[in-house]
């Protein structure tokens, strides 16, 4: 195992297989641990698929370690968790290919910063002090990795919002399916009929206007279904 991993920490996971009612993934920055259906959602799971399948990326909660063994939970895991760790996974994968274009080793630089930073902090404190990138980084190419890094902390903004939707038809699961088969957006269940969604944008502008239509078009859909849609306000 590359780093420590402890009970309750949010990690990111691929879905290597499934056998009987357990579910096996490798976890992201190293080793490996398995899901009982239990955790894979909270109630009856009618169609697994909608949760886990083999190459899926999804986010866990650590819930036990016994020699070796890692027990791992998807429905504890919070929206705001969720969202987090897909966020630090994003930033470190752009921090990644920084590096790989000034020709610099990505995968022990990375490292080294996750020893004393975490990635949005080390990236946050590196816009307010861009002479941090001079502990991992040559100077000669610090300027170049700092100007790129500011390119891409700039392009993007990503919006969440949340809704119940809800179906008491005989065919409901497959509606709400239907209803959300949209491309290029990301849709989180989390128990209850209740849904996250996220957008992203340039700027949180285009970011909202993004989530408006897609919000109006869930909602079209969810008529046109006669399913029950509601978005939750923010407080």
């Amino acid at each position: 195992m590359s780093f420590e991993i402890n009970v309750d920490d949010v990690v990111l996971c691929k879905v290597k297989k499934i056998e009987g009612t357990t579910v096996f993934l490798d976890i992201e920055d190293g080793g490996v641990g398995s899901m009982v259906l239990s955790e894979v959602a909270a109630g009856r799971i009618r169609n697994l698929r909608n949760y886990v399948s083999p190459g899926r990326i999804i986010v866990c909660k650590v819930l036990k370690i016994s020699g070796g063994q890692i027990e791992l939970s998807l429905r504890r895991v919070t929206a705001k968790e969720r969202q987090e760790v897909l966020e630090t996974s994003k930033k470190e994968k752009a921090l990644r290919s920084v590096l790989k274009v000034v020709k610099e080793n990505p995968d022990k630089i990375v490292s080294e910063i996750k020893e004393k930073y975490g990635v949005i902090d080390f990236l946050s404190e590196v816009r307010e002090n861009p002479k941090l990138l001079d502990e991992f980084i040559p100077k000669e190419k610090a300027e170049k990795v700092f100007q790129m890094i500011s390119e891409k902390e700039g392009k993007e903004k990503i919006v969440e919002k949340k809704f119940k939707l809800k179906s008491d038809s005989e065919q409901g699961l497959e509606d709400i399916k239907e209803i959300l088969n949209l491309k290029d957006v990301e849709i989180h269940y989390l128990g209850s009929s209740k849904f996250s969604v996220s957008v992203s944008g340039k700027d949180f502008k285009e970011a909202n206007q993004n989530m408006e239509e897609i919000l109006e078009g869930i909602e079209k859909r969810a008529k046109k279904s006669k399913a029950e849609f509601e978005l939750k306000r923010e407080k």
